[in-house]
Protein backbone atom coordinates (compact mmCIF):
# COMPACT_ATOMS: atom_id res chain seq x y z
CA UNK A 1 0.00 0.00 0.00
CA UNK A 2 1.76 3.54 -0.98
CA UNK A 3 2.65 5.81 1.63
CA UNK A 4 0.65 8.79 2.32
CA UNK A 5 2.05 11.86 1.43
CA UNK A 6 0.62 14.88 3.30
CA UNK A 7 2.14 18.77 1.77
CA UNK A 8 1.31 21.85 4.49
CA UNK A 9 2.55 25.47 3.77
CA UNK A 10 1.64 28.07 5.82
CA UNK A 11 2.19 32.01 4.91
CA UNK A 12 1.29 34.85 7.38
CA UNK A 13 2.01 39.02 7.27
CA UNK A 14 1.87 40.80 10.06
CA UNK A 15 3.17 44.56 10.75
CA UNK A 16 5.37 45.07 14.00
CA UNK A 17 3.39 48.26 15.60
CA UNK A 18 6.37 47.98 18.37
CA UNK A 19 9.30 45.91 19.43
CA UNK A 20 7.81 42.65 21.20
CA UNK A 21 8.66 38.81 21.20
CA UNK A 22 6.80 36.83 19.11
CA UNK A 23 6.07 33.67 19.07
CA UNK A 24 5.27 30.88 16.57
CA UNK A 25 3.25 27.95 16.08
CA UNK A 26 3.63 26.54 12.75
CA UNK A 27 5.96 23.70 12.74
CA UNK A 28 4.26 20.45 12.66
CA UNK A 29 4.66 18.76 15.88
CA UNK A 30 7.49 15.75 16.26
CA UNK A 31 7.71 13.65 18.99
CA UNK A 32 11.06 14.74 20.97
CA UNK A 33 11.04 18.01 19.30
CA UNK A 34 13.36 18.71 16.22
CA UNK A 35 13.02 19.94 12.68
CA UNK A 36 11.12 17.53 10.42
CA UNK A 37 13.54 16.79 7.66
CA UNK A 38 13.20 19.00 4.65
CA UNK A 39 10.78 21.38 6.32
CA UNK A 40 11.35 25.04 5.84
CA UNK A 41 10.37 28.08 8.12
CA UNK A 42 11.41 31.50 7.93
CA UNK A 43 11.01 35.23 9.23
CA UNK A 44 11.49 37.89 7.14
CA UNK A 45 11.65 41.35 8.05
CA UNK A 46 11.03 44.40 6.10
CA UNK A 47 12.66 41.45 3.50
CA UNK A 48 15.47 40.18 5.47
CA UNK A 49 15.48 37.32 7.40
CA UNK A 50 15.89 37.56 11.25
CA UNK A 51 17.05 33.86 13.19
CA UNK A 52 14.41 31.85 15.16
CA UNK A 53 14.86 30.49 18.12
CA UNK A 54 13.51 27.23 18.82
CA UNK A 55 11.43 26.12 21.92
CA UNK A 56 9.41 22.73 22.92
CA UNK A 57 6.64 22.88 24.74
CA UNK A 58 4.51 19.89 25.48
CA UNK A 59 3.20 16.68 23.39
CA UNK A 60 6.08 17.73 20.93
CA UNK A 61 4.66 21.06 20.15
CA UNK A 62 7.45 22.92 18.58
CA UNK A 63 7.49 26.98 19.07
CA UNK A 64 9.91 29.50 17.32
CA UNK A 65 10.74 32.79 19.14
CA UNK A 66 11.40 36.04 17.50
CA UNK A 67 12.65 39.58 18.72
CA UNK A 68 11.17 41.72 16.15
CA UNK A 69 11.60 45.65 16.19
CA UNK A 70 8.77 47.77 15.98
CA UNK A 71 7.57 49.60 12.60
CA UNK A 72 8.43 46.96 10.69
CA UNK A 73 6.59 44.81 7.58
CA UNK A 74 6.94 40.91 8.96
CA UNK A 75 5.74 37.82 7.05
CA UNK A 76 6.64 34.06 8.41
CA UNK A 77 6.63 31.09 6.07
CA UNK A 78 6.84 27.63 7.11
CA UNK A 79 6.62 24.11 4.75
CA UNK A 80 6.58 20.59 4.96
CA UNK A 81 6.30 17.45 2.93
CA UNK A 82 5.68 14.55 5.68
CA UNK A 83 5.28 11.01 4.13
CA UNK A 84 3.73 8.81 6.23
CA UNK A 85 2.03 9.25 9.67
CA UNK A 86 3.82 8.56 12.51
CA UNK A 87 3.00 6.30 15.92
CA UNK A 88 -0.12 7.32 18.44
CA UNK A 89 0.55 10.15 20.71
CA UNK A 90 2.01 9.28 24.25
CA UNK A 91 -0.32 7.77 26.66
CA UNK A 92 -1.67 9.92 29.63
CA UNK A 93 0.35 10.52 32.36
CA UNK A 94 -1.64 11.19 36.11
CA UNK A 95 -0.53 14.87 35.71
CA UNK A 96 -2.29 14.75 31.79
CA UNK A 97 -5.50 13.39 33.29
CA UNK A 98 -5.71 16.03 35.90
CA UNK A 99 -4.34 19.23 33.66
CA UNK A 100 -6.89 18.19 30.82
CA UNK A 101 -9.85 17.62 33.53
CA UNK A 102 -9.25 20.76 34.87
CA UNK A 103 -11.37 24.04 34.13
CA UNK A 104 -9.20 26.62 31.51
CA UNK A 105 -9.33 29.83 30.33
CA UNK A 106 -11.82 29.44 27.49
CA UNK A 107 -13.32 26.03 28.92
CA UNK A 108 -14.39 26.97 31.97
CA UNK A 109 -16.24 23.91 32.61
CA UNK A 110 -17.00 24.32 36.02
CA UNK A 111 -19.22 26.21 35.39
CA UNK A 112 -21.50 24.21 32.65
CA UNK A 113 -21.30 20.93 34.70
CA UNK A 114 -25.24 21.29 35.74
CA UNK A 115 -25.62 22.33 32.21
CA UNK A 116 -23.48 19.00 31.42
CA UNK A 117 -25.56 16.45 33.47
CA UNK A 118 -29.16 18.16 32.51
CA UNK A 119 -28.20 17.77 28.43
CA UNK A 120 -26.49 13.95 28.62
CA UNK A 121 -28.10 12.50 31.58
CA UNK A 122 -26.56 8.70 31.95
CA UNK A 123 -23.40 9.97 30.40
CA UNK A 124 -20.75 9.67 33.06
CA UNK A 125 -18.49 6.97 32.78
CA UNK A 126 -20.24 5.98 29.70
CA UNK A 127 -17.52 5.24 27.38
CA UNK A 128 -16.61 6.13 23.88
CA UNK A 129 -20.17 6.18 23.28
CA UNK A 130 -20.63 9.67 25.47
CA UNK A 131 -17.45 11.23 23.54
CA UNK A 132 -19.37 10.57 20.52
CA UNK A 133 -22.48 11.79 21.88
CA UNK A 134 -21.27 14.77 23.05
CA UNK A 135 -19.51 15.66 19.87
CA UNK A 136 -22.81 15.01 17.72
CA UNK A 137 -24.33 17.34 20.15
CA UNK A 138 -22.62 20.17 19.66
CA UNK A 139 -22.26 19.45 15.56
CA UNK A 140 -25.76 19.51 15.28
CA UNK A 141 -26.49 22.44 17.77
CA UNK A 142 -23.92 24.81 16.61
CA UNK A 143 -23.72 26.69 12.97
CA UNK A 144 -20.72 27.46 11.27
CA UNK A 145 -20.39 31.27 10.59
CA UNK A 146 -17.32 33.09 10.34
CA UNK A 147 -16.60 35.94 12.12
CA UNK A 148 -19.21 35.27 14.70
CA UNK A 149 -16.99 35.10 17.73
CA UNK A 150 -13.73 37.13 19.42
CA UNK A 151 -10.61 35.97 20.54
CA UNK A 152 -11.65 36.22 23.82
CA UNK A 153 -15.22 34.16 23.94
CA UNK A 154 -15.47 31.73 25.81
CA UNK A 155 -17.13 28.24 25.69
CA UNK A 156 -20.14 29.76 27.81
CA UNK A 157 -20.41 32.21 25.06
CA UNK A 158 -20.47 29.99 22.20
CA UNK A 159 -22.91 27.29 24.14
CA UNK A 160 -25.39 30.59 24.51
CA UNK A 161 -25.31 31.73 21.15
CA UNK A 162 -25.21 28.10 19.48
CA UNK A 163 -22.54 29.77 16.47
CA UNK A 164 -18.94 30.02 16.20
CA UNK A 165 -15.98 28.58 14.47
CA UNK A 166 -13.91 25.90 14.52
CA UNK A 167 -12.20 27.11 17.82
CA UNK A 168 -15.74 27.53 19.18
CA UNK A 169 -16.93 24.36 18.45
CA UNK A 170 -13.48 22.74 19.71
CA UNK A 171 -13.92 25.19 22.86
CA UNK A 172 -17.01 23.97 23.77
CA UNK A 173 -16.70 20.58 23.12
CA UNK A 174 -13.60 20.36 25.45
CA UNK A 175 -15.68 22.11 28.12
CA UNK A 176 -18.86 19.74 27.91
CA UNK A 177 -16.32 16.69 27.84
CA UNK A 178 -14.77 17.82 31.08
CA UNK A 179 -18.02 18.76 33.02
CA UNK A 180 -18.63 14.78 32.52
CA UNK A 181 -15.16 14.08 34.06
CA UNK A 182 -13.65 13.16 30.78
CA UNK A 183 -9.92 14.56 29.72
CA UNK A 184 -10.22 16.61 26.85
CA UNK A 185 -7.48 18.50 25.06
CA UNK A 186 -7.22 20.98 22.14
CA UNK A 187 -5.35 20.43 19.03
CA UNK A 188 -4.53 23.10 16.56
CA UNK A 189 -3.71 21.33 12.71
CA UNK A 190 -3.29 21.40 9.35
CA UNK A 191 -6.75 19.66 7.64
CA UNK A 192 -6.20 18.55 3.87
CA UNK A 193 -9.83 18.54 2.87
CA UNK A 194 -10.31 21.70 4.51
CA UNK A 195 -12.77 24.47 3.09
CA UNK A 196 -11.63 27.61 3.37
CA UNK A 197 -8.55 26.03 4.41
CA UNK A 198 -7.20 27.76 7.31
CA UNK A 199 -5.52 26.61 10.36
CA UNK A 200 -8.42 23.83 12.33
CA UNK A 201 -8.66 23.62 16.02
CA UNK A 202 -10.20 19.81 17.02
CA UNK A 203 -10.40 17.80 20.05
CA UNK A 204 -8.28 14.61 21.67
CA UNK A 205 -10.57 13.16 24.26
CA UNK A 206 -8.48 10.72 26.53
CA UNK A 207 -10.46 6.97 27.00
CA UNK A 208 -9.27 3.51 27.62
CA UNK A 209 -5.45 4.25 26.63
CA UNK A 210 -6.38 6.77 23.79
CA UNK A 211 -6.46 10.21 23.06
CA UNK A 212 -9.33 9.99 20.29
CA UNK A 213 -9.38 12.44 17.78
CA UNK A 214 -13.16 14.47 17.54
CA UNK A 215 -14.02 17.33 15.40
CA UNK A 216 -17.35 18.52 15.76
CA UNK A 217 -17.41 20.90 12.63
CA UNK A 218 -16.80 17.45 10.58
CA UNK A 219 -14.95 19.76 7.82
CA UNK A 220 -12.32 17.82 6.85
CA UNK A 221 -10.97 13.89 7.26
CA UNK A 222 -9.66 13.18 10.58
CA UNK A 223 -7.27 10.53 9.65
CA UNK A 224 -5.23 13.58 7.41
CA UNK A 225 -4.79 15.82 9.78
CA UNK A 226 -1.05 17.01 10.53
CA UNK A 227 -0.67 18.24 14.62
CA UNK A 228 0.84 21.26 15.20
CA UNK A 229 0.46 22.13 18.81
CA UNK A 230 -1.50 20.62 22.08
CA UNK A 231 -2.75 22.44 25.05
CA UNK A 232 -5.34 22.74 27.41
CA UNK A 233 -7.57 25.00 25.27
CA UNK A 234 -6.40 28.28 22.16
CA UNK A 235 -4.45 29.69 24.76
CA UNK A 236 -1.89 27.38 24.19
CA UNK A 237 -1.56 26.40 20.73
CA UNK A 238 -2.43 29.76 19.03
CA UNK A 239 -0.58 30.22 15.52
CA UNK A 240 1.20 33.36 16.45
CA UNK A 241 1.47 35.60 20.05
CA UNK A 242 2.64 38.35 21.21
CA UNK A 243 4.31 39.14 24.11
CA UNK A 244 5.08 43.15 25.14
CA UNK A 245 3.89 44.64 22.24
CA UNK A 246 1.36 45.01 19.00
CA UNK A 247 1.02 43.94 16.04
CA UNK A 248 -1.89 44.34 13.38
CA UNK A 249 -2.53 41.07 11.43
CA UNK A 250 -2.28 40.81 7.80
CA UNK A 251 -3.37 38.09 5.10
CA UNK A 252 -2.68 34.18 5.81
CA UNK A 253 -2.11 31.62 3.11
CA UNK A 254 -2.43 28.70 4.32
CA UNK A 255 -2.43 25.47 2.21
CA UNK A 256 -2.79 21.18 3.02
CA UNK A 257 -2.94 18.69 0.32
CA UNK A 258 -2.56 14.73 0.81
CA UNK A 259 -2.30 11.89 -1.51
CA UNK A 260 -5.12 9.83 0.65
CA UNK A 261 -8.87 10.31 -0.66
CA UNK A 262 -10.36 9.05 2.35
CA UNK A 263 -14.14 11.11 3.41
CA UNK A 264 -15.09 11.21 6.43
CA UNK A 265 -16.40 9.00 8.52
CA UNK A 266 -18.18 11.37 11.94
CA UNK A 267 -18.80 7.72 13.80
CA UNK A 268 -15.07 5.94 12.85
CA UNK A 269 -12.39 6.19 16.39
CA UNK A 270 -9.36 7.90 14.70
CA UNK A 271 -6.27 8.67 17.09
CA UNK A 272 -4.41 11.52 15.41
CA UNK A 273 -0.67 10.59 14.92
CA UNK A 274 2.77 12.67 16.33
CA UNK A 275 5.36 11.63 14.07
CA UNK A 276 9.14 10.54 15.13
Amino acid sequence: MPTTRRTVSAEVDFAAETDHLAVFSLAAARLGGGPHPGERLRLRVDGEPLPLEPAEDLHGTRLHLARVPGGTQCTVSYELVLDGAGGPPPAAESVDVVRYTRPSRFCPSDEMTGTADALFPGARGGGYATLQRVRDWVHENLEYVAGSSTATDTAVHTYLTRQGVCRDYAHLLITLLRSLGVPARLVSVYAPGLSPMDFHAVVEAWHDGAWYTLDATGLAPRSQFVRIATGADASETAFLTTLQGRIALGEMRIAAESTAGAPEDPGARVVLPLPA
